[in-house]
């Protein structure tokens, strides 16, 4: 039964900027107006509001289960990290060493010339710790003691937490100094097991974006310039926002023995020798807050897939007297029981301190996909008025079939917010095989621009240069076609996915 109340609202669509008008003000204004998250006073940070929070737990409860299906545990690891633990793989620190919290010391004083708190000079650390921007290298510097032999393996471990890189330019979930997230750490005894896992687990967070979110995405590798600090290849769901730009939703990292051999985790095998271990790692974070926002979302305000919205039906009574409201009541509680029993997550409210209308625009710009409402008529006819926020359509159902009439609308906006999203998706994918067409289509009409690329990272820096399109992935299911690279004129072998992205 859910049990999540609404909170106050304090905005409205009037006055809410358009997404042509202007796409990033619609997107700050709508996280704020529908009481996701705002800013805080901590520089770069943001504190997630009870419906943003509720939404995001729904993502976590969901993630956790897939992950628990495929034999993950989960665990927690310190927030700090001794900054010697970064400097033992190379390729790691310098991916994270611009980005790095540093904690110095390890007590305040009280000023004496009266200026309040001051960091205490005879305090300081013998070692600075790191806040945790990730944590592969605390955790592989673990994973030494619990792994011994073969027997300890796969070693399949995974931690929800929160992580710290610093930003200059920041946005509500979609770019942040502290984040929340899940990271997996996983170890095997074979190179083959490991590709596996990452692939794997590339394809659970595909499953979850698709059938949770709504929200085809582009499974594929990226390239060298863009891989995880530290890997040796770097998978990646790749997901495009109405405005047509891409966003990088989730990530599954191979990292071969690199961790293994920095921190030196050994097993012995079968046959009695002794081997460095096989690593991955995997991730995503409250980000996936903006893509399902940016995803779905239009000028009249949050619209969320059934799946992840914390009240999925909202039921509003229409009433001028206390008899009329109790005769509702009457009516409506069975029914409310009825839906929960169902899984659905049902809000009641008969509030007298809000106007019925002002409801109804709450609950459409919150996003709740299913509103019903109950006049002295609806009584009078035993019928209820539906409405979904999807179409922003009403039909007038029995209240002998709202049951049915909601449990299968939930399946079918579900299904059309994907539907819509992959239509977009399509219409906003371009093939080209000149330079020209490449930056006309980016500057316009955006989205992902499928073009040959010579495979080197001259090629890759100069086309990013010059347009600020990145290459967001390399297809895992796209076909090899043989061509010619649009900026070098090379041979190329496989076309590769282009976007400009958050």
């Amino acid at each position: 039964m859910c049990t999540f109340a609404a909170q106050f609202w304090v905005g409205m669509a009037k006055g809410f900027t358009s997404r042509k008008e202007d796409y990033s003000k619609w997107y700050n204004e709508l996280v704020v107006k529908a009481d996701l998250a705002e800013t805080s006073d901590v520089r770069g940070c943001m504190v997630i509001k009870p419906y943003g929070y509720a939404i995001w737990e729904k993502m976590q409860a969901q993630l956790d289960k897939m992950f628990k299906e495929t034999g993950h545990v989960n665990a927690y690891f310190p927030l700090f990290i001794p900054k010697s633990y970064l400097s033992k793989e190379a390729n790691h620190v310098e991916g994270f060493a611009k980005e790095c919290a540093v904690v110095t010391h390890y007590r305040l004083k009280n000023d004496p010339n009266g200026g309040g708190v001051i960091v205490d000079p005879d305090a300081k650390l013998e070692e600075e710790l790191i806040v945790r921007p990730t944590s592969e290298t605390i955790i592989w510097n673990t994973y030494k003691k619990w792994i011994q032999s073969y027997r300890d393996l796969p070693l399949l471990i995974n931690q929800w937490a929160n992580v710290v890189r610093w930003e200059m330019r920041t946005r509500l979930f979609l770019r942040t100094s502290e984040f929340l997230w899940q990271e997996g750490h996983t170890a095997h005894s074979t190179k083959e097991e490991a590709i596996a896992e990452a692939e794997q687990m590339l394809h659970v967070y595909g499953k979850f974006a698709e059938e949770w979110m709504a929200m085809p995405v582009l499974k594929g590798v990226k390239t060298e310039n863009e891989r995880f600090a530290g890997a040796l290849d770097t998978y990646c769901i790749e997901a495009l926002m109405q405005d047509g730009k891409a966003l990088q939703a989730g990530t599954s990292h191979f990292l071969g023995q690199n961790f293994a051999k920095a921190f030196d985790v050994k097993f012995a095998t079968k046959e009695g020798t002794e081997e460095f271990v096989w690593a991955t790692s995997w991730g995503v974070s409250t980000r996936l807050m903006g893509g399902l926002i940016m995803t779905h979302s239009d000028d009249n305000g949050l619209v969320l897939p059934p799946k992840l919205a914390p009240i999925q039906v909202a039921i509003i009574p229409i009433y001028k007297n206390e008899e009329q409201l109790s005769a509702i009541t009457n009516k409506i509680l069975p029914l409310k029981a009825e839906l929960e029993k169902l899984g659905i997550c049902v809000k009641y409210d008969d509030r007298d301190t809000q106007k019925p209308g002002w409801k109804f625009n709450e609950y459409e710009f919150k996003g709740v996909p299913v509103r019903l409402a109950m006049g002295p008529r609806d009584l009078e006819n035993e019928s209820v008025e539906v409405a979904r926020r999807d179409t922003l359509s009403k039909e007038i159902v029995s209240l002998s079939n709202v049951v049915a009439y909601v449990e299968n609308l939930m399946e079918e906006i579900q299904t059309n917010l994907y539907n819509r999203a992959i239509e977009h998706r399509s219409t906003h994918t371009t093939t080209v095989d000149t330079y020209e067409d490449f930056k006309k289509v980016l500057d316009q009409k955006g989205g992902f621009v499928l073009a040959h690329w010579d495979g080197t990272s001259e090629t890759e820096n100069r086309i990013k240069d010059e347009t600020k399109a990145t290459i967001r992935c390399i297809p895992l299911e796209g076909k090899n076609e043989s061509g010619t690279c649009v900026y070098s004129g090379k041979p190329s072998s496989k076309r590769v996915v282009f976007a400009r992205a958050y």
